[in-house]
C-alpha cells in the first residue's frame, strides 16, 4: 500500500432525487506528491455535491497556493448554498484574485487546473454536471465502457483536434504538459460544462495528469473492474501510478452512483456519452464588488 501525502478519504451519502428515488453516492479520494516532486501542488475537494481535483503549476510554491486557493473558494461556495455554474464562476473569480494577491505567486506561469463533477437536483430531473479548466480529467464508467467526459485544454489536444497529431503520438509528445487554459492571475475562470443523466451503476474518476501520465485509459478501466469499492480502486490506481514512475503529483477521486429504484428506458443507448462542447459555457458573472472594507470573511 503506498504512503500518501494524506490518507485516502472514503465517504457515503444518500440523496433523494427530484423523482423521489434515493441515490447512494460513495466516494474516495487521495493525493500524493509522486516519486519525483519535492512538494505536492495538487489539491482535491470531496464536499457533496461537488467533487473536484486541482493541479497547480508555478515556480517555488506558486502552484500549491493556486490549487489550494481554488479548492478553498469552491469549498466555501458549497457551504453557502446550491452549486451552479454561476456560483462556481464567482468562486473562481475570487480564487483568481486570491492567487494574484499572494506575495509568492508573482510568476506569470502560476495557476491551476480545476476539474470535477457536481450533482444538480434543482430541476425536475437530476443531472451530473462535469466542469473543466485545464488538462485534469473526468472519466465515466458506464455499462463497462470507459469514456473521457472532459476535453483537455492543452496544446497537444489542439494538435490532435487539428489532425496534426494522432492520439498515440500525443501520449509521449514533448509539449504534453503545456496547457492552454488555467485558473490564474492572467487567465479566465470559465469552465467547459457537460451534463450527464444520473444512472445506476455509474462510476466517475476525477484525476490530475499525474495519473494519466502513468496509466492508460485501459489501465484505469482495469482497476475499476478489479475493485468495485472506491477506496480500493483509488489505492490500487495510486500504487500502479507510483510503480510506473510517479513522475508528477497524483490525485484521484472515484465516485460510485447507486440508484436502487431507478427504471431505465428500454431504448436508451447507455454507451453513448456527450462530448464536451467548448461553446457550451455560461456567461461569466460580473467581477464581484470590492468588499475589502468589510473584512476577509465578506470576500467568501
Amino acid at each position: 500500500m503506498p504512503v500518501s501525502d494524506a490518507p485516502t478519504t472514503a465517504q457515503s451519502q444518500t440523496v433523494t432525487l427530484p423523482t423521489g428515488v434515493d441515490a447512494i453516492l460513495t466516494w474516495a479520494g487521495v493525493t500524493h506528491r509522486g516519486r519525483k516532486r519535492d512538494i505536492n501542488q495538487d489539491a482535491l475537494l470531496t464536499a457533496f455535491p461537488l467533487f473536484v481535483v486541482a493541479d497547480g503549476m508555478g515556480g517555488h510554491i506558486g502552484g500549491e497556493i493556486a490549487s489550494a486557493s481554488t479548492v478553498d473558494r469552491l469549498q466555501r461556495m458549497v457551504g453557502k448554498g446550491p452549486v451552479s455554474p454561476e456560483r462556481i464562476e464567482k468562486a473562481l473569480i475570487k480564487a483568481v484574485r486570491d492567487i494574484g494577491d499572494h506575495p509568492e505567486t508573482t510568476d506569470e506561469g502560476t495557476g491551476t487546473t480545476v476539474t470535477g463533477v457536481y450533482l444538480d437536483i434543482t430541476d425536475d430531473q437530476a443531472t451530473w454536471v462535469a466542469l473543466n479548466i485545464g488538462d485534469s480529467r473526468v472519466y465515466l464508467l458506464r455499462d463497462d465502457a470507459l469514456a473521457q467526459v472532459t476535453t483537455d485544454h492543452s496544446l497537444v489536444q489542439e494538435l490532435v483536434a487539428a489532425g496534426r497529431l494522432s492520439p498515440e503520438e500525443a501520449e509521449n509528445h514533448p509539449y504534453g504538459n503545456v496547457i492552454t487554459r488555467a485558473v490564474g492571475p492572467s487567465e479566465g475562470a470559465v469552465p467547459d460544462y457537460v451534463r450527464l443523466d444520473v444512472r445506476d451503476g455509474d462510476r466517475f474518476v476525477i484525476c490530475s495528469d499525474g495519473l494519466t501520465k502513468e496509466l492508460t485509459d485501459y489501465g484505469i478501466l482495469h482497476f475499476l473492474r478489479l475493485h468495485p469499492e472506491p477506496e480500493a480502486a483509488v489505492d490500487a490506481m495510486l500504487e500502479a501510478a507510483l510503480e510506473n514512475g510517479g513522475r508528477d503529483n497524483i490525485t484521484i477521486v472515484v465516485l460510485n452512483v447507486t440508484v436502487p429504484g431507478q427504471v431505465r428506458p428500454d431504448d436508451a443507448d447507455t454507451r453513448e456519452l456527450p462530448e464536451a462542447d467548448p461553446h457550451d459555457t455560461f456567461d461569466p458573472p460580473a467581477e464581484p464588488a470590492d468588499d475589502s472594507s468589510t473584512g476577509d470573511d465578506a470576500r467568501e
